[in-house]
């Protein structure tokens, strides 16, 4: 099945090579569309550019979340769920190419695909980094051409008929989902389930950190944020406490502290416990007894912290002389 169509867009053709099914699909900010897709020249030998398939697994983009080659919004919206069909498309859209190509080619390596690039948009960079990292996108880049595109369509998701990464958020939805992710690592604690509590929290400190990114430090919006994300990173700290990962407790209790929460007993306690852990004894006592000094309440606890402290430092040191009065000892002769 081969039908050649004219969009209404200037400088597009379709061919369809397989039909689809059901009716057009209704995108819509944050619709996710799952597709795979070949780029080709439009040569003789119609040489291949890129191609998913290779990579094992579909494209994926989320609508109106700026893709750099906005054309493909376009003629995904033009197929059906199953079609396959092939595009050709102008220099006028193609110009971002070899930068979209470029990104996916880094993901697929597993590398950073925003890697030494400034911060400033994608035709400045292109100004700025005259190589892209590949020959055959480097011609593209210095002479946009026409390509061809053939892609088959498999779904598209409505934005509340999937989860949503975190980027692809709008802040509202981010905002909405921090007491969501909240909850449930509350319940996975409860559980015993460490590891995928300290996940949910973990999301749900990288969905403020991205509103932070947008606000001015240290101003009133910056600042309720922090509030928000202090609870969390506590919560993260215990679970990791609980999983034995105790460098980074120190990390992230250090990091808080030294921001502006020096007076917050509960991250000395927790940093306390994991000094003792790593047996860093002058530094346990020195925050045990600051927790004590903040927060009276919670004396008792130190207490007892501070005697079992004792304890394990009292038993380490038996070891250690036994071991090393080990080292030193002759052998006995026959």
């Amino acid at each position: 099945m081969e039908e050649t169509y004219l969009l209404n867009v200037e400088g597009v053709k379709k061919k369809i090579l397989h039909g689809g099914q059901g009716e057009l699909p209704k995108l819509q900010d944050g619709s996710k569309i799952t597709f795979h897709f070949q780029t080709l020249k439009d040569d003789f030998e119609r040489t291949v550019i890129d191609d998913s398939r290779e990579a094992g697994i579909p494209m994926e983009i989320i609508v109106g979340k700026m893709f750099k080659l906005e054309i493909w919004e376009t003629l995904l919206s033009s197929m059906r769920a199953g079609e396959v069909a092939e595009f050709w498309c102008d220099a006028i859209h193609t110009g971002m190419y070899a930068l979209v190509s470029r990104g996916m080619r880094r993901i697929a390596e597993g590398q950073d695909p925003l890697e030494g690039q400034k911060h400033r948009c994608g035709m400045g960079n292109m100004f700025d980094y005259h190589s892209t990292g590949y020959d055959d996108l480097d011609e593209l880049q210095r002479t946009p051409q026409p390509l061809i595109f053939i892609m088959e369509l498999f779904r598209v998701e409505e934005p509340s008929a999937y989860k949503r990464d975190t980027w692809a958020m709008s802040k509202e939805e981010k905002l909405a989902a921090v007491p969501v992710l909240h909850s449930e690592g509350n319940r996975l604690v409860l559980c015993k389930e460490f590891g995928q509590a300290a996940a949910k929290y973990q999301e749900a400190v990288i969905c403020l950190r991205n509103l932070q990114a947008k606000e001015k430090p240290w101003e009133d919006g910056w600042l309720k944020l922090e509030s928000l994300v202090t609870p969390l990173v506590l919560n993260y700290c215990q679970c990791q406490l609980e999983l034995g990962e105790y460098y980074e407790v120190l990390e992230h209790t250090t990091e808080l502290l030294q921001k502006h929460n020096a007076d917050n007993a509960k991250a000395y306690f927790k940093r306390a416990k994991a000094h003792a852990a790593v047996w860093n004894e002058r530094e346990a006592r020195e925050d045990f007894l600051r927790v004590a000094h903040l927060d009276p309440s919670m004396a008792a606890a130190v207490k007892k912290e501070l005697k079992q402290l004792g304890e394990r430092m009292r038993k380490k040191h038996v070891e250690d002389r036994k071991r090393y009065q080990g080292l030193f000892k002759l052998p006995q002769g026959p």
